[in-house]
């Protein structure tokens, strides 16, 4: 499970793992607003109301599990757009290993799998966040989750995310969210999503 730990009971911002001009269906202008100031406000603002809070000094999934209002919200956004920003790069576009098996196992053919979370991604109202994530009997699933949530809410294991929200895409495809879902297939990084099994 892909997690965050504190550091002196304040989380950093977590590393991109690919240059800002790397990602190609991603312009280095959309992440120098979504990485560097749209989650670099919710980090701060983490960092602010979790500090004497009960659930300092806790890994982030722990504080997502279990906060409420504010510290809720922030955290789920720490947690959602460290996961999303965690699994992109310029290598590994193949799905494979563990993952694959068990989406053909789970959906019949990557295809299928790929249309379904395609299809509850430009679905989804408002704001908020599609998962592919691994329940309690090793199941896959897809969820659609408004604004901060994420799976582990549901107690499912979060793999693999896209962001809905407009800032992730507005720049670069303006109101077109169904070609900025299919665009994004080509930057996963498959390795990254496998070590969150």
């Amino acid at each position: 499970m892909y997690d965050l730990h504190p550091t002196n009971g304040q989380f950093a911002m977590p590393t991109l793992p690919f240059a800002a001009d790397a990602l190609g269906v991603i312009s280095a202008k959309t992440i120098e607003f979504h990485y560097g100031k749209h989650l670099k406000a919710y980090v701060d603002n983490l960092n602010k109301l979790i500090t004497g809070s009960e659930l300092a000094g806790k890994p982030l999934s722990e504080v997502v599990s279990h906060a409420e209002g504010g510290l809720f919200n922030n955290a789920g956004q720490v947690l959602n757009h460290s996961m999303y920003f965690d699994q992109f790069g310029t290598e590994n576009h193949d799905c494979c290993g563990e993952i694959a098996d068990m989406i053909i196992r789970d959906f019949g053919s990557f295809d299928t799998f790929k249309r379904e979370f395609e299809q509850k991604g430009t679905s989804l109202f408002g704001s908020g966040w599609v998962w592919l994530s691994k329940d309690s009997d090793g199941k896959l699933t897809i969820t659609q989750e408004p604004n901060a949530w994420n799976p582990i809410r549901r107690g499912l294991q979060p793999l693999l995310t896209f962001d809905v929200w407009e800032h992730a895409y507005y720049l670069d495809y303006q109101n077109r969210r169904a070609d900025y879902i299919a665009a994004l297939w080509s930057i996963v990084d498959w390795k990254a999503v496998n070590a969150r099994l």
